[in-house]
């Protein structure tokens, strides 16, 4: 059985899932992740699904182009790869959270990334809220980070504070077990 990677982004609306899983259903695709938000008015949902033996990814796309374009649905479906590449090695890494929140302007996400991957660390989660202006309160910014055993964590942490503080952002590194510890409700 292959694998799908499908995308689905337009308006908001409700019945979009329910929409989007009835086709997958007809099709006897098998849904085995599911990541969906809504940002501001905007669905965005992404599905890696399996596709029964016999059934063409463009026909999949078909149908899911004809359910959902009259809910002003745009999809895109690609096959997930099997060939190996030079992926994330996980089980060499410890699970962070970078928390930055200060005054909105252009850039900030940039900013914090390009550190991130500088030092080869895996940005597996992203959450950012921008209201705008200059209270810190309305602007943050989650960032959950994969950081390699091997690098110079110092470094890394150094380098995060130094360009935090030219973006007037304050910013929290914490191992993921620590901050779900401190945020459990």
């Amino acid at each position: 059985m292959s694998k799908a990677v499908i995308s689905i982004l337009g308006p908001d609306r409700p019945g979009i899932i329910a929409a989007v899983t009835r086709i997958l259903f007809e099709q006897a695709c098998n849904i085995e992740n599911v990541s969906q938000t809504i940002l501001q008015s905007e669905f965005s949902g992404i599905f890696i699904v399996a596709i029964p033996q016999g059934l063409d990814i463009r026909v999949l796309h078909g149908h899911l182009y004809d359910g959902l374009s009259p809910l002003n649905l745009h999809v895109f479906v690609k096959r997930l790869g099997t060939e190996a590449g030079p992926g994330f090695d996980v089980r060499n890494s410890e699970p962070f959270v970078i928390t930055t929140k200060g005054p909105d302007r252009k850039g900030l996400v940039a900013a914090i990334t390009e550190i991130i991957a500088r030092y080869g660390a895996n940005v597996t989660n992203l959450q950012a809220v921008f209201k705008g202006g200059d209270d810190p309160a309305d602007n943050i910014m989650i960032y959950e980070v994969d950081i390699p055993n091997d690098i110079d964590a110092g470094a890394l942490y150094g380098d995060l504070r130094g360009k935090a503080a030219e973006l007037s952002l304050d910013i929290s590194i914490q191992h993921r077990k620590i901050f779900e510890a401190i945020n459990r409700i």
